[in-house]
């Protein structure tokens, strides 16, 4: 007889190696279960993220050229170029003058102070220097429809018509022109056909302006061909 095939000495055939012990007793472990819900929302997620990122990147390149000034230009001093400078800026709807314009604002005036750093505006800026300085006035106008072309724009020259209210007292007061040539300094329509206007007038006859326009009496009519 082989000495693996011998008893022991109490007579009990020898325990076979790998089944006895702590191992032995462990609990059989069920498979592990797989979640495809989990894992396509990750998937999603992955995606999503992706996609944001994305419209960031695309978003920060939505950028504008417009004009810079780098130096001091005094109310109704000429805007030279030499105080222009090209900056890139986010495309936010703001009315700032596009850098391809640079010329044409270097035949323009400063409306207002323009100081080092300003992002430059159509409305810092004017065409010729009565607009501005010593004697001239802004009237902002509320006009209904029928006081105002409806394609009024921004440095138009408009006459300034008083436009007696009808039935008004004896009937003396008569329909006059308060300023021959006034320049449109901003214009916006309404749905009803009026709009809100301000223009730029001698100060001496802006509070007759005023006067008249806070009681629906004043009537703007353009001059075609009149810069």
């Amino acid at each position: 007889m082989r000495t693996s095939e011998k008893t022991s000495q109490d007579g009990r055939a020898p325990a076979r190696p790998g089944l006895s012990g702590p191992a032995a007793r462990k609990l059989p472990v069920p498979p592990r279960e797989r979640k495809p819900a989990l894992a396509a929302l990750a998937v999603l997620l992955i995606l999503g993220g992706a996609l944001a990122t994305t419209l960031l990147v695309m978003r920060s390149g939505d950028r504008v050229s417009a004009v810079q000034i780098t130096q001091q230009v005094g109310a109704g001093q000429l805007i030279p170029q030499s105080a222009m400078r090209e900056v890139q800026i986010a495309d936010t709807g703001v009315d700032y003058v596009p850098w391809r314009f640079k010329e044409q604002v270097a035949t323009t005036y400063a409306a207002v102070t323009l100081l080092p750093g300003t992002l430059l505006t159509q409305r810092m800026t004017a065409t010729t220097t009565d607009q501005v300085g010593p004697g001239r006035a802004k009237v902002g106008l509320s006009l209904k429809a029928g006081q105002m072309p409806t394609d009024l724009k921004w440095s138009d020259i408009v006459q300034v018509i008083y436009v007696p209210a009808a039935g008004r007292g004896s009937g003396s007061a008569q329909q006059k022109v308060l300023a021959t040539a006034a320049r449109v300094e901003s214009a916006s329509s309404g749905r009803s056909g009026g709009g809100l206007v301000t223009i730029v007038v001698d100060t001496s006859i802006a509070p007759a302006i005023a006067q008249y326009a806070s009681s629906g009496e004043i009537a703007l009519v353009t001059l075609p061909g009149v810069k």
